[in-house]
């Protein structure tokens, strides 16, 4: 067990010393890029938050849409081949919920205020 302040604190800690110690200070190019890696670190902490109970949801998911067991990367790999060869098409069971659902996945972690993925978050009830 690590000790306090967790990865997550640590970048919340540094992406709060940039945007309201830093950035002020700033002008121009320097205020541009203190603003993209604050933002990068806002992506950072998502995916720290999120990936790891969603890949394991994604995992799952492939095993069944697969029937097969491997690493996520393997069997992100070999869904894209199924696909390509025409084995797996959309009216596969749960390809299309996989789909969708990885979609918004990426989008929680990359772009949360994203106007098409509230909407979506809205009509699923999330």
């Amino acid at each position: 067990m690590q000790d306090q302040p967790t990865a997550i604190e640590l970048v919340d800690i540094v992406a709060d010393f940039i945007r309201n110690h830093a950035m002020p200070q700033l002008q121009g190019h320097a205020a541009f890029h203190a603003r993209v890696a604050a933002n990068a670190l806002d992506i950072v902490r998502r995916e720290l938050e999120i990936a790891p109970r969603r890949n394991a949801e994604e995992f799952d998911r492939l095993k069944a849409l697969l029937g097969r067991d491997g690493t996520l990367e393997d069997l992100n790999r070999e869904l894209c081949a199924r696909i390509e060869r025409g084995d797996i098409a959309l009216d596969t069971p749960g390809l299309v919920d996989h789909l969708w659902e990885i979609t918004l996945t990426k989008l929680a972690i990359d772009q949360p205020n994203y106007s098409g993925y509230v909407r979506a978050l809205e009509e699923i009830g999330g």
